[in-house]
């Protein structure tokens, strides 16, 4: 290897630096954990934050310009696949939060309603309109507040599979998302019966309200401002159907069907306005129009996908196109958006970036909730937040803190609904939500060693990403639709309240705890964990060696041409022939034809081994 190469990789590499520090593109850069990054000074930050020349500024300027283009088409891919998941799922989520339900069909029907609509701020508004409507409960709404709390965190994981391209990205990136659903996924599992046996939040909150609440107005944060105008040009989704569904005003989605503009004419006034019934106005006379689970903006007019005459499979058609679209737009932004970054922080030691993001966890806790309530959204918060996780630039340490802090925030919309109901009860399910997090927070941050069981779990999940790109979604069909169908299944037997399905559902309850019971001891006891971890790994060496087989025999093929060149052996002319040659020792450039005979021979026996190998695999 000559001088140059070898200089090159000692600059890429913090074993060949006096300082010891990584710098973002060494070849080692995945090496480094927390505990070897040094400690920089403030001085250190300043003078690699400001200390450039001309040319360098304009860099960052370009940069940055980059870097705030491809946030805003990331985030409006995000509010796209908000309103695309309330288009197709709206009537399902209306529906399923319409039932009457158990604890655990209550918390199940959170969770999958909120995975459908992608966005637990719409499941709080719906519950919480439901609860000051008197349509439910206030302790039925607690529970579906905490399964809202734990579908909230698909979207995030859905973003850090934008990263399967690089492994060590992945691997950041998807530990980052999961310790937001870890977090959340622990919360209930302590919380949820807690609440069951003692109800100590309907108690606490039951005694902080008030006699009566004032109406109060609709906030709408600066984001969206910003980037809702230009989403609802495409599509915006009906939320006011959901909530018909839900509160039982209609029996179905078919009720705003088909689509009806006055006069044909599509714009807000003759499409979407609603009858004033006080003034004898109806749908029936042409007083009004009607609109199904897309709509239009009073100030923008109708969105490309709105149509007059749509039926509700229209619409569908319509929103699972737009998601198709918004999650294509999604991942080339977040593609685009991480190049930017990565070409920015080139060359940047890991000491001054550690230095600059690393501030008290109770500091941590406040930024998040702050972004979250301007951007009223906790999915948009944590998955802006993953794509940087998965660069290195926070560190999964620094992740945990910001989640939390926007759990907190998202409350805050909640609070906000719960005030325009005008309704005491609405308050109360909006306030045991806050208390919930903050409980959450309580017992799994605070205490060091609590605070690592998230931590050391996302960081696990992180690193079988690394040994099967299939972790991911299988994570996400598991966690948060298979688990909970499976759950919603069993308190059904239970909710008929005959002694044949309650005896069922009791046997299959022992099965599963039993089954449960199993999986841990083989996990802990029987070295099931390092079986599992063999397993990722045969898989991975398979399927390496599938993909690389073919170029093997290209290489071995070329070998036995050029020996049969050297040697003078002629080709067989039909597969699986045997020919016995005597072959004539030949002297060849670095060796004599015997020893050639012999390399390619163990080079054959090599990519053998490998086909068969992948054979075994299939």
């Amino acid at each position: 290897m000559s001088d140059a190469p070898a200089s090159m990789n000692k600059e890429k590499s913090r074993k060949f630096r006096e300082t010891g520090s990584t710098h973002f593109g060494d070849t080692d850069f995945a090496e480094e954990s927390i505990d070897q990054i040094g400690d920089a000074t403030w001085g250190e930050v300043a003078s690699a934050c400001c200390n450039h020349d001309a040319e360098g500024w304009g860099k960052i300027f370009i940069g940055a310009c980059g870097a705030l283009f491809f946030l805003y088409f990331f985030l409006f891919s995000l509010e796209l696949l908000g309103n695309s998941a309330k288009v197709l799922g709206g009537c399902s989520a209306g529906g399923l939060l319409s039932e009457d339900t158990n604890p655990v069909a209550g918390l199940v029907i959170g969770e999958l309603a909120t995975a459908l609509v992608q966005s637990s701020s719409t499941t709080t508004s719906i519950v919480v309109t439901l609860v000051g409507a008197e349509a439910v409960d206030v302790k039925s709404g607690i529970y579906l507040i905490m399964g809202a709390n734990i579908g909230t965190s698909v979207t995030n994981t859905i973003v850090a599979m934008g990263q399967m391209g690089s492994g060590d990205q992945l691997e950041r990136a998807f530990a980052g998302a999961t310790v937001h659903d870890l977090f959340n996924l622990l919360s209930v599992a302590v919380l949820f019966p807690i609440e069951l046996i003692t109800g100590y939040l309907y108690a606490i909150t039951k005694a902080m309200l008030p006699d009566t609440v004032e109406k109060g107005d609709k906030w709408a944060g600066p984001l969206k401002k910003i980037v809702s105008p230009l989403a609802s040009r495409v599509l915006k989704a009906n939320k006011d159907v959901i909530k018909d569904v839900a509160t039982k005003k209609v029996e179905s989605c078919d009720s705003y069907y088909p689509v009806a503009c006055i006069d044909g004419i599509e714009d807000y006034a003759n499409c979407a306005t609603k009858c004033d019934k006080a003034a004898g106005e109806s749908f029936a006379n042409g007083d009004c129009g009607r609109v199904g689970l897309i709509t239009c903006d009073k100030t923008i007019g109708c969105p490309a996908f709105f149509q007059n005459g749509a039926t509700r499979q229209d619409d569908a058609t319509s929103g699972g196109v737009c998601l198709f679209l918004s999650l294509c737009l999604l991942m080339a932004c977040l593609m685009g958006l991480v190049n930017v970054l990565q070409r920015g922080l080139m060359g940047m030691s890991t000491r001054i970036i550690y230095k600059a993001t690393k501030v008290p966890g109770v500091f941590a806790i406040l930024i998040g909730a702050a972004i979250t309530v301007l951007v009223q959204s906790s999915s948009i918060t944590t998955s802006v937040l993953t794509p940087i996780v998965g660069l290195g630039v926070i560190q999964i340490e620094q992740m945990l803190p910001l989640t939390l802090g926007a759990n907190i925030g998202t409350t805050i919309t909640g609070l906000l609904a719960s005030l325009v109901s005008g309704k005491v009860e609405a308050l109360q399910v909006a306030l045991a939500h806050l208390f919930f997090n903050l409980s959450g927070i309580l017992i799994w941050y605070p205490i060091p060693f609590m605070r690592m069981i998230p931590l050391n779990g996302a960081k696990a999940l992180g690193k079988w990403t690394q040994r099967s790109r299939l972790v991911p979604p299988i994570y996400i069909l598991v966690a948060f639709f298979i688990i909970p169908l499976g759950l919603l299944g069993l308190s059904a037997l239970f909710a008929e309240k005959t002694t044949g399905f309650t005896v069922l559902g009791a046997f299959l309850v022992i099965l599963v705890a039993a089954g449960i019971a199993r999986f841990v001891w083989w996990w802990l006891k029987q070295e099931g964990r390092a079986k599992f971890i063999t397993f990722l790994d045969t898989r991975s060496a398979m399927a390496e060696t599938k993909r690389t087989l073919p170029e093997d025999m290209q290489y071995l093929k070329a070998k036995v041409s050029q020996l049969a060149e050297h040697t003078g052996l002629p080709e067989d002319e039909e597969e699986g022939v045997e020919m016995d040659i005597e072959v004539q020792p030949k002297e060849i450039s670095g060796g004599t034809a015997e020893e050639e005979v012999v390399v390619v021979e163990e080079e054959a026996a090599a990519v053998t081994e490998s086909a068969d190998i992948a054979k075994s695999a299939d």
